[in-house]
């Protein structure tokens, strides 16, 4: 059983490196603990990646990524998670040299998406940590769920922009599931180069965590371990700035 005092120590390490390095991995079993997710709970949520819709916007002409995307206000002292009006999404190309410039409108997350407990759960867990680093009380959160396709004759590219910035106060990567796909290592890099984190996150629940102000992250190309069968890497995405 973990205790709370077990919690508490996650968030405080979790606070403690992004304050000082920028980037933190917490384990699957970490993270579950903290946003009091059992594999059942981890395995509901995961049904909503096969409601993803195709991205159309991507500028190398890809067809392997799948996604959706809405907008969320949190104020941490009053324990509250808002979903804001659907609009764009939008970076400029100093930001994403691939995609950016545009406005790019995606299909919004469902009502079952939003609905389920899980997702608040964990918004408001991250969010608790990246306020313990800077205080920051309210946070815009852009909510991407996002699906990489891995086939014979196309491999996935979970950034094809390279290493970025997503020109956010800080951004995570929550593994959710991995089925039939090798490669897809994260890496978290200091502006100088220096890589901070590397790791292929296989568990869902585990999470990289990184200050996007002063990191930037990039994840390898996957590919079907079974060439026969097509294999994705499903993920959420979540990118929290300071109000």
């Amino acid at each position: 059983m973990i205790t709370v005092g077990a919690s508490r120590d996650v968030v405080l390490a979790a606070i403690k490196d992004l304050s000082d390095s920028g980037a933190h991995l917490v384990q699957h079993q970490d993270f579950s603990s903290l946003a009091g997710a059992s594999l059942g709970d981890w395995a509901r949520f995961a049904e909503n990646w096969d409601d993803l819709k195709l991205d159309t916007f991507m500028a190398d002409g890809g067809t392997y990524r799948y996604r959706r995307y809405s907008q969320f206000e949190i104020d941490v002292e009053a324990d509250s998670l808002t979903q804001l009006p659907h609009g764009p999404y939008r970076q400029e190309t100093d930001v994403n040299k691939l995609n950016g410039g545009v406005d790019r409108l995606f299909e919004p997350l469902t009502e079952k998406f939003v609905a389920d407990p899980l997702l608040r759960d964990v918004l408001m867990k991250v969010a608790g940590i990246f306020s313990g680093v800077d205080g920051t009380r309210k946070w815009n959160v852009k909510v991407t769920p996002i699906r990489i396709i891995a086939a014979q004759d196309q491999d996935g590219q979970p950034t094809p922009e390279g290493q970025h910035r997503d020109g956010a106060t800080f951004i995570t990567s929550l593994m959710i599931g991995r089925n039939n796909v090798a490669g897809g290592e994260s890496s978290i890099f200091a502006e100088a180069g220096e890589r901070l984190v590397t790791t292929t996150l296989s568990e869902p629940g585990e999470i990289l965590l990184s200050d996007d102000r002063r990191t930037l992250h990039g994840v390898t190309a996957v590919r079907p371990e079974n060439v026969e069968e097509p294999g994705h890497r499903d993920v959420l995405i979540m990118a929290y700035t300071s109000l």
